[in-house]
């Protein structure tokens, strides 16, 4: 019986000296304890050595394809047996040797798991490979059969387009409730403040810079308040209603603001990022939809091909896919737009014409994220 092993370095074919040793497990992994012993066992008959990084990257993918690689097939062809057994790791590939080149193969069994652990056990002293060729194409299939089965590409930048995305989303949350809670804990100090300085990011800098309430009157605010709200401001201080505050109190909300400024001088940051992305990677689509549902339609596709593979219909709905079955299953009416609804043009149209706007502009967007991709 012959044994087909699939090495980083290439396809090693041995001869199994003692067949009887496979009706016993026990005695089996005994023979694989030392290399002299594996070696009374297992002699190579034939190795076909990949010239480089890339000729293993193929073999390995189409092994886990379930595909016979032509290479193994010409080796099989030369080397293999003509009339015995061919002892296989892998079920898929026996049923393709046997098929293709009319070559009996034994698999899928205790023994040929124990005696391909044996032969990994021992692999360096059957096939003498020096130590730094062996780990260099060890490291080198790791990797790129890593970024293989990742689908990973340097020229797919598409990924960051969905990762930035789906972060801008995220801080957008964070930031609403970090800003909420602040203006519900400073509001107990200072409710009056709540109605006046409505925007999130100037209440906590104000409420950082001033602290309690009663220093507001020597406070210059100017560069973070327009004069007439700073004016209404400094009035409302002085006659407020709200309770008395600790300075420990004063200091934690302090340290929450300064999140809130963080996150949202972080948040100008990524978006900045994710328009030049946009821009360089999808600039039609950009300029039809905008940078922000663009890298929406992208993330809820996967990705920009699989985006531009998707008919105008698909476009145009996509992201509103419960409401689209919920529609098919009680017999209603299905939805006009999904995702798109949020561009521009969608959102100036008139109520009525809103389904006939998303159409056409999903048709166009069709065509445009097509041309950004192919």
């Amino acid at each position: 019986m012959l044994v087909l092993f699939e090495a980083a370095a290439g396809y090693a074919l041995f001869k199994l000296t003692d067949k009887g040793v496979l009706k016993d497990p026990k005695s089996l992994r005994k023979s694989f304890d030392s290399p002299n012993e594996a070696a009374k066992l297992i002699k190579l008959k034939a190795f076909k050595k990949f010239k480089d990084t890339t000729a293993a990257l193929k073999a390995a993918a189409a092994i886990r394809e379930g595909q016979l690689d032509k290479s193994l097939e010409k080796f099989l062809q030369k080397k293999g047996p003509k009339k015995g057994k061919l002892a296989v790791m892998d079920a898929k590939l026996g049923a393709l040797i046997k098929d293709k080149l009319q070559i009996n193969c034994h698999h899928n069994s205790t023994t040929v798991i124990d005696l391909m652990r044996g032969i990994r056990q021992q692999l360096d002293s059957l096939l003498n490979i020096p130590e730094n060729e062996k780990r260099a194409f060890q490291l080198g299939l790791s990797h790129s059969l890593a970024r293989f089965q990742l689908k990973f590409s340097p020229d797919k930048v598409d990924t960051m387009i969905i990762q930035a995305i789906a972060l801008l989303d995220e801080l957008d949350k964070e930031l609403n409730t970090y800003a909420m809670r602040v203006r519900e804990w400073y509001g107990w100090h200072f409710p009056e403040m709540l109605k006046i300085v409505t925007d999130n990011l100037m209440f906590a800098k104000t409420v950082k810079m001033m602290g309690v309430r009663t220093k507001a009157r020597k406070m210059d605010f100017s560069d973070i308040l327009p004069e007439d709200i700073e004016q209404e401001l400094k009035e409302n201080a002085e006659i407020s209603m709200g309770s008395e505050i600790a300075n420990e109190d004063i200091d934690n909300i302090g340290q929450l603001c300064d999140q809130v400024i963080y996150l949202t001088d972080y948040r100008a940051q990524l978006f900045d990022y994710l328009k030049n992305r946009m821009n360089a990677i999808a600039p039609n689509l950009s300029h039809m939809v905008g940078e922000l549902v663009g890298a929406r339609l992208i993330a809820h596709a996967g990705s920009l091909l699989s985006l531009a593979k998707a008919p105008a219909s698909t476009v145009q709905i996509l992201g509103a896919e419960k409401a689209l079955f919920r529609a098919l299953k009680t017999k209603h009416e299905t939805p006009k737009y999904g995702l798109i609804y949020h561009a521009s043009l969608v959102g100036q149209a008139a109520p009525k014409h809103k389904g006939k706007i998303s159409r056409m502009l999903a048709a166009k967007t069709a065509l445009a994220t097509r041309t950004d991709a192919l």
